[in-house]
């Protein structure tokens, strides 16, 4: 046991262990409370006066955080890529939560990285990330310098580094902008699962490449490696493809990342840049948007008082597809977007409920693009060696979790490209319902009118010309309705093939959900694990004794047959199902076009019959007036034609042949307002959203 005046802990219960301190779980002396002490060893007194505090006997105490650090978070193979966005994105709250705390109290902490930003867990079960060890901080205000060296190698800046690595005699002195450059390597590594600045063999082991790297690295570059010895810096301006943050997420964070790994001074961003741009990406909400005609889910990052139109212009900058072109749909129903409104009117979404996008722009679904986790799983050696056992099954475990994340995303994405098309299509049954109905409304308006003959009794006279006119225009109006019934069956036909589609989709979706490979994928690692908790254990011993070391050796070939079985069941069942069901998704999207196509060629054709048939019933209308007003004005002069033939069976009296006319006249003006409804109807229907184009 050791303990301070007010302070008791056992060595053994060992937190954490540096260069140049130890620190350990603590209780204070009278109310119990749990605490974190950090008790320095002999080779801190190496370390610069000004952070060696005035005695050595003294201890830092600090608050215990029972999850350990950022940096054991990024050390389990489960982060062996980096974290989830949602993680990160706490990471980057509490990290620039911190420092403002720290620069609006004038102290520059100089030991930066993810083995002092300790993390617990909230009431709600909520990360919280807090800056600690302050060892070697120092006030220190924006335009002051210190020369004074301290920190952590892989996250120093070039010119501390330069000093205190490489024992370079210089006379530069630093300000409070190299806690960004720490920042800066820190949040890579927190993104990506790795440092950002890697020579061949370890920055440890080739720090002169190391230097290198961190001051020839190009203005814009976020990392530089060394693949091979003495082979040429390769230099990158992304986040690499197994990084888990969204494209969205990625395009606001790199330029940030960009301006504070930036190795002149003068050139750097400094805090006050460096909080506004952090403050605007943590203010942010995100939309999800699933591309239905490329199969890709986008996050856009957008703020909550922008407008709509803001919305759809980042849209279009994720996704090429022009805002006049973008249509949306939201758990099956339209989503008109007014591009005047605020961006709160958008529904709120969520990865497994995004708004579903298509456009009326044609291409082939790319899908999600991603690196095969096979590339990057190492090999065991055939020898014993604990320590690089450990390492080999800590990466390989690394890879089955980037396996089981991949092929989760990818069920996902069919699951999404399935019930999307499933609504695209439900939306074009609905547009044919209403389309036939608008038909078949026609259809019936103009049967009603061609089925009776009410002026045929003077179709045989010759002196009134407007008979053969009148004619005519009933011929044409029978016409229409041949091209009327026509479009009537072809909708018909086209409701039947969408129901054909619309049960394959519903199929398909019970496919997906009775899937097992994320299933045996789990199993597999579940049993890595344990095996990976054993060589954990293992490598802080001395030596194994035979019958241990034959079990280490039967543990490392089950641990490399579970890893190859989860690898085949990824490759040969996860990414090619998905890859089957991305041109299969291909060739649904193209039917859906041609079909969508199709019902617009309809819906005009209906709508342009609707508009002659309106017209001609008009004319007809006209004819109908004239001809009952002359036969009127016949009567009332007392006009008297020839005696006409006889005839078996007579035609009517005039004042009967009168009342016929000017009944068809009404009838025919009901049926022209009934056809202009229809079109209003049809003009209606053609603003309402359908299937996308592909």
């Amino acid at each position: 046991m050791q303990s301070t005046i007010s302070y008791l802990w056992h060595t053994d219960d060992l937190l954490g262990q540096g260069a140049t301190a130890s620190v350990y779980k603590a209780r204070n002396k009278k109310s119990g409370e749990v605490v974190a002490v950090k008790v320095f060893n002999t080779a801190s007194y190496m370390r610069p006066r000004e952070v060696q505090g005035p005695g050595r006997q003294k201890v830092l105490v600090m608050e215990y955080c029972s999850s350990g650090s950022l940096l054991s978070v990024l050390e389990s193979p489960e982060h062996a890529f980096g974290l989830p966005e949602d993680e990160f994105l706490v990471v980057l709250h509490c990290v620039v939560a911190g420092m403002n705390h720290l620069r609006e109290n004038g102290i520059v902490h100089r030991d930066i990285k993810p083995g002092n930003i300790m993390r617990l867990v909230g009431e709600e079960g909520q990360s919280i990330y807090k800056l600690t060890d302050f060892g070697a901080a120092r006030e220190l205000d924006d335009d002051e310098k210190f020369v004074s060296v301290y920190g952590t190698e892989e996250y120093l800046h070039p010119d501390m580094y330069e000093r205190a690595v490489l024992r370079k005699p210089q006379q530069k002195a630093f300000g409070v902008t190299v806690d960004l450059w720490s920042i800066g390597v820190t949040l890579y590594h927190a993104a990506t699962g790795s440092l950002p600045f890697i020579p061949f063999g370890g920055p440890r082991r080739n720090k002169e490449i190391m230097y290198r790297i961190t001051t020839e690295k190009p203005a814009g570059a976020i990392a530089g490696t060394q693949k091979r010895e003495n082979g040429p810096l390769e230099w990158s301006y992304t986040l690499p493809i197994t990084c888990q943050l969204s494209v969205g997420l990625q395009s606001q964070l790199v330029p940030i990342l960009a301006n504070i790994l930036e190795v002149e001074q003068a050139k750097c961003w400094g805090f006050d840049q460096f909080f506004a741009e952090t403050s605007d990406i943590l203010q942010r909400v995100v939309v999800h948007v699933f591309s239905l005609s490329q199969a890709v889910l986008h996050h856009v990052y957008i703020h909550a008082h922008n407008t709509i139109a803001i919305f759809l212009e980042a849209v279009y900058e994720q996704t090429s597809v022009a805002p006049r072109h973008q249509e949306y749909l939201f758990e099956g129903h339209p989503c008109v977007l007014e591009p005047s409104l605020s961006a709160q009117h958008i529904a709120h979404t969520t990865a497994s409920s995004p708004l579903t996008l298509f456009s009326m722009a044609s291409e082939t679904p790319k899908g999600l693009t991603f690196r095969d986790p096979a590339l990057d799983i190492p090999k065991f050696v055939p020898k014993v060696d604990l320590q690089g056992d450990y390492n080999t099954a800590k990466g390989m475990l690394g890879a089955g979790y980037q396996s089981l994340r991949l092929a989760r995303t990818l069920l996902d994405g069919q699951e999404l490209m399935l019930r999307g098309l499933h609504w695209v299509v439900e939306v074009l049954q609905t547009t044919c319902r209403r389309t036939l109905e608008v038909t078949r409304m026609a259809l019936l308006f103009l049967s009603s009118s061609l089925g009776t003959d009410r002026f045929s009794h003077v179709a045989g006279r010759p002196e009134i010309k407007e008979l053969k006119e009148a004619s005519e225009l009933r011929s044409r109006l029978r016409t229409l309705a041949e091209v009327l019934s026509r479009c009537s069956q072809n909708i018909t036909e086209t409701q039947k093939s969408l129901s054909g589609l619309s049960s394959e989709l519903l199929k398909n979706r019970d496919q997906v959900h009775e899937d097992r490979s994320i299933r045996q994928i789990q199993c597999c690692l579940d049993k890595m694990y344990l095996i990976y908790k054993q060589f954990k254990k293992s490598r802080i011993r001395p030596g194994l004794g035979y019958n241990e070391e034959q079990i280490h050796k039967l543990d490392k070939v089950n641990f490399s047959h579970l890893a190859k079985r989860l690898l085949q069941v990824f490759q040969e069942e996860r990414v090619q199902n998905y890859q089957a069901a991305l041109v299969m998704h291909g060739q649904r999207m193209r039917m859906v076009h041609e079909t969508r196509n199709h019902l617009r060629l309809v819906g005009c054709s209906v709508a342009a019959c609707n508009t002659e048939a309106q017209g001609a019933q008009e004319s007809l209308s006209k004819i109908l007036d004239w001809l009952s007003h002359q036969l009127l004005q016949d009567m009332t002069k007392g006009v008297q034609t020839s005696p006409p033939p006889t005839d078996p069976y007579p035609n009517p009296e005039p004042t009967d042949l009168v009342l016929h006319m000017q009944e068809l006249c009404k009838e025919m003006k009901v049926l022209a307002l009934d056809l202009q409804d229809n079109n209003h109807v049809i003009e209606r229907l053609s603003r309402v959203p359908t299937a996308p184009d592909v």
